[in-house]
């Protein structure tokens, strides 16, 4: 996009043009047009380090969508916050879920002021869609904010979303954040997360390592720590496993994952009784 657009609302007071921000980045590996230069070179700079990345960051938004499907199809959810949710781009999670079921509602989360202005033009016209700016670990504040409380209805089962997001919730302070949202959720809810993966492989550790260099956040996890993060919740058959193979829509061999299918892990469960 360009750096200056044409638009009385452009640029957000609070936008630093001279920084980094989890969205556009994520934009910029996706090939978007929402993005900075300053975005374009982390992107860069993290691909030519990181063997596969950016076929990683497009393994995130395929599970998302096939995560999704599930969810509204044969789990029956009609309900989704999606945290962190990043900048539109194609098959959002909106267009899954209302594709199966035109009435199901989702909310938007994300940190960067240029979600909340492009998700906004983007759904003026969708009433069963919102977007929030909110700090996703400030869950505090999200569960009490009244565009979220006053359109989802937590008293019914509800999908909570941290796709792309689990990484970059510090060790100390990730699973108070995480629980904090399981603790809302009425049984018959789904958590749906995926996160960087620390299975030992250099190329997961390196790849946190540069990104928590640019955005002061990146922390590689282990299978048994996203596992761990589900808490009771009852995981969903795969499990916690590679984005690539969690319900793929055509066959993978486990044994020969790529090395961008070997970044991201990926899970959802259901809250019982």
């Amino acid at each position: 996009m360009s750096d200056n657009p044409d638009r009385t609302d452009w640029p957000p007071a609070e936008l630093d043009f001279g920084k980094p921000t989890i969205a556009r980045a994520y934009d910029a590996l996706l090939g978007g047009k929402d993005n900075f230069e300053v975005d374009r070179q982390l992107a860069d700079y993290a691909c030519r380090h990181i063997p596969g990345l950016q076929e990683s960051a497009i393994e995130n938004r395929k599970v998302l969508v096939r995560g999704v499907r599930y969810l509204a199809r044969e789990a029956g959810m009609d309900q989704f916050l999606d945290l962190g949710s990043g900048l539109p781009t194609v098959q959002n999670t909106h267009e899954v879920a209302q594709e199966e079921n035109p009435d199901a509602k989702v909310v938007y989360v994300d940190i960067d002021p240029m979600v909340l202005v492009h998700g906004r033009a983007l759904l003026a016209n969708n009433p069963n869609t919102k977007v929030v700016t909110g700090d996703v670990a400030q869950p505090e504040r999200i569960l009490r904010h009244p565009d979220i409380t006053g359109f989802l209805d937590f008293g019914r089962p509800v999908v909570i979303m941290l796709v792309g997001m689990l990484h970059y919730l510090s060790p100390e302070d990730c699973e108070s954040v995480v629980s904090a949202y399981r603790n809302v959720m009425a049984p018959g809810s789904h958590l749906f997360m995926t996160s960087l993966v620390d299975t030992g492989l250099p190329a997961q550790q390196e790849l946190a390592r540069i990104t928590r260099e640019s955005l002061d956040k990146c922390w590689a996890r282990t299978p048994e720590e996203i596992e761990h993060h589900f808490g009771d919740f009852e995981l969903i058959e795969p499990g916690v496993t590679y984005t690539a193979l969690w319900r793929p829509d055509e066959p993978v061999d486990p044994d020969n994952l790529t090395p961008g299918e070997q970044l991201g892990m990926a899970g959802i469960a259901r809250k019982n009784g």
